[in-house]
Order: C-alpha cells, then sequence, then structure tokens
C-alpha cells in the first residue's frame, strides 16, 4: 500500500493557514496572532475548547505525541505540522519563520496518514511473512521431517548392501590367495622334498662308489690294478653323472601367487583417499637435475619443455642430463611408503615414474633416458598412446580418457609401484618388483608442462 507525498513549502503552509482564516469551521484552528478579545458564540466556544482536549486524548492514545504538550514552547501556537528535515512536530510559525524555515514540512494529519499506511503495509508484510513461516513449518519442513526418514532408511540399506557386497568379495578374494599361497607352499615343499630325496641318494652313490675306488686302491694287487683301467673308468663316469646341485627359482616361493587387482586397488585407494596423497610439501624438482631443454619454475614445482637449446649452457653439473628433457625429484625415498600427483594436462609428451639415483645423466644414449634401462620406470604418454617402460620394453596401456592428473604411489615393504588417476582413482598401472636401491621422482616433458602438485 503506497503513500502521498508528504512535503510542503512555505508557501503551501501559508495558503492553509489563509484557507483556515477563512473558514472558521474547519478542523484545525490556526492562531497566527493572539486570539481576538470580541465573546464568541455559547456554542463556538466550547467547541473550540473542547476539539483540543478530545484530539489530544485520540492523538495520545493512538501514540503519536507520546506524552509530549500539543502546545509549541518557542510560539505558544498548536503543533500540527511535522518537519521531515528534523523529524519534530511543529506550529505554523516553526515552518514560516521559525528553526525549521525551508525544511521539508506537511501537515500533521498527512504526517499522522502517511505513517498510518506504513504500519498499515508493515503489519501486512509481517502477516505475510508469517504466514509464509507458518506454511514452511507445517508443510515442507513437515515433508521433509518425512522424507528424512525415509532417505535415510534407503541410504543406510544401499551403504550395507555396498559393504557386505565388498565383504563378500574380499572374503572370496582372501579364500582364492589363500588358496594360492596353500598350493604355491606344497609346490614348493614338493620340490625342495624331491630335491632332498634326489641330492641324498646322489650323495649315498657317491660314498658308495668313493668306498669302491678305495678299496680298488688299497686292495687290488699292482698287476691288476694295471689292468683295471675299465672298472676305474665306469666309478668315475658314475660319479660325475651325478653332477653338481644349483639354484632354481623353483625352489622358491612365487610371490605373485598372492597378487590381487581387487587387493591391489582397495589398498591403493585407501592410501591415496588420504592426506598423504599428494606427497609431502617439500617435494620438488631438483635444480641440479634439470635438462637444458627443460626450464624449471622460481617454485620448483613446474618444468616447460624448450623447443630449443638457450643459447647460454648451464652450469656443468654431474647430476645433470645434457641430452634428454628429464629432470628428477629432489627427496630420496629409500623405504616407506610414497606418493605424489603430476599435472599433465597441459602436456602432450611426458613421461611420469620413478629411477634409481645412480643412474646414467650424460650423453645421448638409452642410459640416461627413462625407461630404456634397468634403472628407471616410467608411465609414458606420446603421440595420444600410453604405454608403461622398462629396460627398452613397452607395454601398452588402455586409458580410456587422457588423465588430467598423473598420481604413482610406490610401497617399500610391498615392493609396489603404481600409476593411477586421482580425479577417478583409476588404476593406470601396477607391478611388483624387488627394488634394491634409493629411487627418486622422474619425470620427462617434450610438450609444454609438467607440474608436481601440493
Amino acid at each position: 500500500m503506497g503513500t502521498k507525498p508528504e512535503t510542503s513549502s512555505i508557501a503551501s503552509v501559508s495558503a492553509v493557514l489563509d484557507s483556515r482564516d477563512g473558514d472558521r469551521n474547519t478542523e484545525f484552528e490556526p492562531r497566527l496572532f493572539p486570539t481576538s478579545t470580541s465573546t464568541p458564540a455559547r456554542g463556538e466556544s466550547r467547541d473550540r475548547d473542547e476539539a483540543p482536549s478530545v484530539r489530544a486524548a485520540s492523538d495520545t492514545e493512538s501514540g503519536i505525541f507520546s506524552g509530549e504538550s500539543e502546545v509549541c514552547v518557542d510560539h505558544e501556537l498548536e503543533l500540527d505540522w511535522f518537519c521531515l528535515s528534523e523529524q519534530k512536530l511543529i506550529c505554523s510559525h516553526c515552518a514560516i519563520v521559525g528553526s525549521c524555515r525551508g525544511h521539508a514540512v506537511t501537515q500533521l494529519t498527512t504526517r499522522v496518514a502517511a505513517v498510518r499506511n506504513q504500519l498499515v503495509d508493515m503489519c501486512e508484510k509481517i502477516q505475510l511473512q508469517a504466514l509464509r513461516i507458518e506454511r514452511f513449518v507445517n508443510q515442507t519442513l513437515a515433508a521433509k521431517e518425512q522424507a528424512l526418514q525415509t532417505d535415510a532408511s534407503r541410504v543406510r540399506e544401499q551403504m550395507l548392501a555396498q559393504v557386505s557386497r565388498v565383504r563378500e568379495a574380499l572374503e572370496e578374494e582372501e579364500q582364492r590367495l589363500l588358496e594360492e599361497v596353500q598350493r604355491e607352499e606344497e609346490r614348493v615343499e614338493e620340490c625342495l622334498l624331491t630335491q632332498k630325496s634326489h641330492w641324498s641318494q646322489a650323495l649315498s652313490n657317491l660314498a658308495q662308489t668313493r668306498l669302491r675306488l678305495v678299496h680298488t686302491l688299497t686292495h687290488t694287487p699292482d698287476i691288476q690294478l694295471a689292468t683295471a683301467g675299465q672298472e676305474i673308468t665306469e666309478r668315475v663316469e658314475e660319479a660325475e653323472g651325478v653332477g653338481d646341485p644349483c639354484d632354481s627359482v623353483k625352489l622358491n616361493l612365487n610371490t605373485a601367487c598372492s597378487d590381487s587387482q581387487l587387493l591391489r586397488g582397495l589398498w591403493a585407494s585407501a592410501v591415496l583417499l588420504g592426506p598423504a596423497a599428494y606427497g609431502p610439501a617439500d617435494l620438488k624438482f631438483d635444480e641440479r637435475t634439470v635438462s637444458p631443454l627443460l626450464r624449471l619454475s622460481e617454485d620448483g614445482c613446474t618444468v616447460t619443455f624448450l623447443s630449443k637449446k638457450p643459447p647460454q649452457s648451464p652450469a656443468y653439473d654431474p647430476a645433470r642430463f645434457d641430452v634428454w628433457p628429464n629432470v628428477l625429484g629432489s627427496v630420496a625415498m629409500p623405504s616407506g611408503t610414497h606418493s605424489w600427483v603430476m599435472d599433465v594436462a597441459q602436456s602432450g609428451a611426458y613421461k611420469v615414474g620413478v629411477c634409481y639415483q645412480s643412474m646414467e645423466r650424460k650423453g645421448p644414449g638409452n642410459g640416461p633416458r627413462l625407461g630404456y634401462n634397468n634403472h628407471s620406470w616410467v608411465l609414458s604418454h606420446y603421440d595420444g598412446d600410453f604405454s608403461f617402460c622398462h629396460a627398452g620394453k613397452h607395454q601398452a596401456l588402455r586409458v580410456v580418457r587422457s588423465p588430467r592428473k598423473v598420481g604413482v604411489l610406490l610401497d617399500w615393504p610391498s615392493h609396489t609401484l603404481l600409476f593411477y588417476e586421482p580425479d577417478s582413482g583409476v588404476v593406470l598401472h601396477s607391478l611388483i618388483h624387488p627394488f634394491n636401491a634409493p629411487l627418486v621422482a622422474a619425470c620427462a616433458v617434450a610438450d609444454r608442462s609438467a607440474t608436481i602438485l601440493h
């Protein structure tokens, strides 16, 4: 509900006063000057005397004056105007020649009507707001409360079903792996028993052959000994035929019998979902190892490929790769579990993995080339293809979409190296290898840049 403008000028105040002078029957009679000494009509006097008291009682009850006087203390005139500039009640003289001259003023009745309209609007708005709140509490929240029980029950059932399925799969996998380990153990035990039996018999045969040869040596007359060459040769061939024992991998337990893609994936997820997935904050690229074909960022976490070698080569350093665009991490990993994440979204040609600190650094051969020697294990992306590279062998990998990030997980206790996509948790490749020396993070970039994320 809108309100009409309240402001009035001095001219309008004067006009109002003039109209009141011309019409003595108006509700408000301004007293710009002292009242006339003429005796008014009896009824008229009673009306004028009663009107202010009635009006004062009405306005006081409505809270307009809040118990204040109705007469201006400066001009002793009725406070029938309102100054909008100073927000106070004034008389007509205050508006024309007094302290509120030139201010925005309005008649008291207009001001009261505007305030009443404002209060009505506010009450209506509060009532509508209360209705909306009541409707929200009685309908929306009540419906949410009912839906909460249903949704919570459904979510619990889904969660329990998933956990139950995982538990069943783990129990089945556990049983399968235990049986695999048991079979492998029985196989090795059988091999060991066979070997023991074979070499025990060989020892017995050798002992008998030796006794016969000793008996021939000590008890055969010289004439017969001279003609016993054939018999001696047969005994010697018999002893030599036993052969020498040699170790064999068949006599060792094949630890791959416990390899499980399901178990490895769950284990990797448990490690990689933790706070240490992005590696230690001090893991950066080692400035000493940066190839001249790479530029290292100031924070030491990003390397950018340079299509041409800079005019001025960096100072010689035995740790620096001088031909291949390689760089190594600054932290050695001789034990424990380690993981880190590389941002490779900008690069179309890169290698990410690990290598021994003893890897060669100089020359164009395969020695310092990641993935082409026995000292490095990397995941390679080149020309749209993904592969795992080690010792010059490339194992093609099936990757559904090119990852923007590549994570590496190295676990010394299980000798496991795992490459994964952090955004989806998909394992790109994993292997078990008996690493025997401290490893460092390794990276090669032949297109744009790669970054260690923290």
